[in-house]
């Protein structure tokens, strides 16, 4: 019998709530990608994904084996993180708003008039 807790009830919130926040955060990367010149759906792709996001910030392409490294891949993805705010013309902020609050500072980034400055990448880039 149902105990009257409603448990079911926020569970199902939960559920709906938390596919919200995933689908805003795909169109959101979808859109920084196409923002970038690159194709949206790359970003939906696996492993893929993180290959052009390297691309996209300027990173070495040998990168990508650095992210299957325990604890190493913590640095590199803060690192990724702060190079994507700044080719897209923002600072350390709003880097650590990308961190801590990805769920509002991505489509931020998306949405907003943030432009990509190819220009801004590291040097060392691809090619």
């Amino acid at each position: 019998m149902n105990s009257g807790t409603g448990e079911p009830v926020f569970q199902l919130v939960g559920l709906v709530f938390l596919a919200i926040i995933v689908f805003v955060e795909i169109a959101a990367l979808w859109r920084i990608f196409t923002k970038a010149g690159e194709p949206g759906w790359a970003s939906i792709v696996p492993i893929y994904n993180l290959w052009v996001l390297l691309r996209i910030t300027g990173r070495p392409g040998w990168w990508i084996l650095l992210i299957f490294v325990p604890l190493v891949n913590i640095v590199v993805g803060i690192l990724e993180t702060v190079d994507l705010a700044k080719v897209f013309g923002k600072g350390g902020g709003f880097a650590a708003g990308l961190i801590f609050l990805p769920f509002v500072f991505y489509p931020m980034l998306a949405w907003g008039d943030a432009r990509y400055l190819r220009g801004a990448a590291p040097a060392g880039a691809f090619a």
